[in-house]
């Protein structure tokens, strides 16, 4: 099952070259949009961390059957697919997780934001900022943040006794690796394994990147 990132869609190319590995290996494979993004129905702004994490939920449940799923999240979809985890370990075998998020909504967004921006928010409940992926701006709304504070799971470690794979571009200027060898140390399991790459992006969508995912998702199975 493979979980994107913060307006993300299920066509990315991470997204879709997983269905065409998982095709390749005779394998039952599910790629869906939150809850606001890609085709769903949902105003963005009405998103929260908790109704994404219980659309994922759902997709566990409901769509990928009975069989244990390896994970794959994308910046916010790794945390997602954490949390997913947490909440349904017996579904999961294991997790791949790209440039993962966790907490990142206090971590990387409001611990990041000048007191200007902070008031901005504070004052109307939506900031917006230019983005680097698309002509529209990226808008957070103020109850992204503070809802999000209900799913922290950083600081108080992440028990998960399955496989964990991280992979992290050291050019990521959305999740710094630093983020991510803090998100390997917060697994408590003994099979978590990080896997940096120098030059690699936040997106880690490059021909090299997906063959590095593919062999660890297959590494997995």
């Amino acid at each position: 099952m493979f979980c994107g990132g913060f307006r993300s869609d299920m066509t990315g190319t991470k997204a879709v070259a997983m269905e065409q590995v998982a095709q390749q290996h005779g394998l039952g494979y599910v790629r869906f949009d939150y809850f606001g993004h890609g085709q769903s129905d949902g105003d963005f702004l009405d998103g929260t961390i908790g109704r994404w994490k219980e659309d994922t939920l759902a997709m566990l449940r409901e769509v990928c059957g009975p069989a244990t799923q390896i994970v794959v999240g994308s910046s916010m979809g790794g945390w997602l697919a954490t949390l997913a985890a947490l909440a349904l370990p017996d579904r999961t075998a294991g997790l791949v997780l790209i440039a993962p998020a966790l907490d990142f909504t206090e971590d990387l967004m409001w611990a990041e934001m000048t007191e200007p921006q902070r008031a901005v928010l504070l004052r109307d409940g939506i900031l917006r900022e230019p983005s680097q992926y698309s002509d529209q701006p990226y808008e957070y709304s103020l109850r992204l943040i503070t809802e999000g504070r209900d799913h922290m799971i950083l600081k108080p470690g992440i028990v998960y006794d399955k496989p964990v794979r991280i992979l992290q571009g050291m050019m990521d200027p959305d999740v710094p690796y630093g983020h991510a060898v803090k998100t390997a140390a917060a697994f408590q399991g003994g099979d978590t394994r990080l896997t940096l790459l120098r030059d690699g992006d936040h997106r880690l969508s490059r021909p090299q990147d997906i063959e590095l995912l593919t062999q660890t998702v297959l590494g997995l199975l």
